[in-house]
């Protein structure tokens, strides 16, 4: 599956400003962009990262907090997808309850019960789990120091950023068609250079950090995805390549 930006805006019910928005901040990138053009393609690997950006929107997280949430190497999508399901749940109770409440007052009832209004147990609910998702995949060194390093990031300060990013694992890329062997010293600097970029523009990238991150941009299809756009094999190739820098 393939869709324009357009395409994809109508589908999700997010306006293409907003996707464009998205792209700059690194929250949702497209999964191909023609470099004639410049138009933004969407696939299935997008669609299911805008899913969990909405799900996580209906909790009220700010964006810069999803981005960081959805790139947490510890990030479980299953055991987020059960929990927001169980929050759904509430919702759909408590609205069902204000229907049936509805009917019985179209009917002429004068049975007139306040506590159906009371959205406490949801909003409980609902807060109870988003410091649970703070605690397992937000509420690091990492996390805080990036929320305090992009705080004043403007649009062209993160389009400056995912530029710099693009380009890097453009050279990645660029070292699979020369057949490079991921251990090479060329490869081990550009490994460097990725880490001192993530350094310098989010959170201090400890070998620890890279070397989850490696795992991450093959065992995560989105990431996965997203790197190999540049070239097939570059996401396989660069956890190589990280793997064998954080092993020294």
């Amino acid at each position: 599956m393939k869709m324009h930006i357009k395409e994809f805006a109508e589908l999700t019910g997010v306006s293409v400003r907003t996707l464009h928005y998205y792209d700059e901040i690194g929250l949702l990138k497209p999964s191909r962009v023609d470099p004639l053009n410049g138009y933004r393609f969407y696939d299935e690997g997008t669609l299911e990262r805008m899913q969990e950006i909405l799900f996580y929107r209906e909790l009220n997280f700010p964006l810069k907090s999803i981005k960081v949430i959805l790139s947490s190497p510890n990030y479980n999508k299953k055991e987020a997808l059960s929990k927001q399901r169980e929050l759904l749940l509430l919702k759909k109770q408590r609205l069902e309850r204000l229907i049936h409440a509805l009917e019985e007052a179209e009917k002429g009832s004068a049975d007139i019960n306040m506590k159906l209004f009371d959205n406490s147990e949801y909003e409980a609910a609902r807060e109870s789990y988003a410091e649970e998702v703070r605690a397992k995949w937000g509420d690091t060194a990492a996390y805080k120091e990036c929320q305090k390093k992009t705080a004043g990031y403007s649009k062209e300060k993160w389009s400056a950023v995912n530029s710099d990013m693009d380009r890097i694992f453009a050279e990645f890329a660029d070292c699979v068609q020369r057949q490079i062997a991921p251990d090479d010293l060329s490869v081990q600097a550009l490994v460097r250079k990725l880490q001192e970029h993530i350094t310098e523009n989010y959170y201090s990238c400890t070998k620890e950090i890279l070397a989850g991150l490696g795992q991450m941009y093959v065992s995560d299809e989105r990431f996965r995805e997203n790197i190999n756009k540049h070239g097939n094999g570059t996401a396989e190739f660069a956890a190589a390549a990280i793997d064998c820098y954080c092993s020294r």
